[in-house]
């Protein structure tokens, strides 16, 4: 079973995502369980207070490192500690494997204007961040990663064959898909994904994959 610890001052960000579809599948297959940590249980002051001016001046509010640093000890986690963080080397899906292949995974997530360096030099053992863009915090981060990591577990998906057609399953871009019906006002279907000849279709889905992934850049 895979233990993954969202430890944020918004727990409560994630009980209605996680119960619903493959997430929470999971979770009650025994595959995974999630562990929802209130960062401001380990505050110890009567207004529970994570964050402090920054040292040095300027605009915005620090978290505090003692209450990231309490809250992984309260649970005794281990690595991969993951602090989300813009300045974080970009989630891929190979990321997403290697966690779905451990037992635990930790998520920091912070908020406010930033997290106390300590916290990502001697707590943290990795960063990531989902792109060259700020949040309001990592809840949103943390739910995608999660997501993206216990649709890998085996046994979460109905149809594991569906994960690994998706694109970046040791491969770029997938090809695009259709459906019924095979002509929707005037758009129709490629040809050849009506012709019956599996070893078109996949010859065509391998070099529509190629081209997008190359378009992309």
């Amino acid at each position: 079973m895979l233990t993954i610890n969202l430890i944020s001052i918004f727990p409560d960000f994630f009980a209605g995502p996680l119960g619903l579809s493959i997430p929470k599948r999971a979770a009650e297959a025994g595959l995974v369980q999630y562990r929802c940590i209130d960062l401001r249980d380990f505050a110890h002051d009567k207004h529970r207070t994570v964050d402090d001016a920054p040292f040095g001046g300027g605009p915005g509010m620090v978290m505090k490192p003692a209450p990231f640093f309490e809250a992984v000890e309260s649970v005794g986690a281990t690595a991969p500690i993951v602090l989300l963080s813009p300045r974080g080397k970009v989630f891929q899906h190979g990321d997403a494997e290697r966690f779905a292949a451990g037992t635990e995974l930790t998520l920091l997530c912070g908020h406010y204007k930033d997290v106390d360096q300590r916290v990502a030099d001697h707590l943290a053992t990795e960063e990531i961040s989902l792109g060259d863009f700020v949040l309001s915090g990592g809840e949103p981060a943390a739910l995608a990663i999660v997501d993206a990591v216990v649709r890998l577990l085996p046994g979460a998906m109905s149809d594991i064959e569906s994960a690994r057609t998706d694109s970046f399953f040791g491969r770029g871009i997938s090809a695009p898909s259709y459906t019924r019906p095979a002509e929707y006002r005037g758009f129709g279907v490629p040809e050849v994904l009506l012709s019956g000849n599996h070893a078109a279709i996949e010859k065509w889905r391998e070099e529509e994959g190629v081209r997008r992934t190359q378009e992309r850049g």
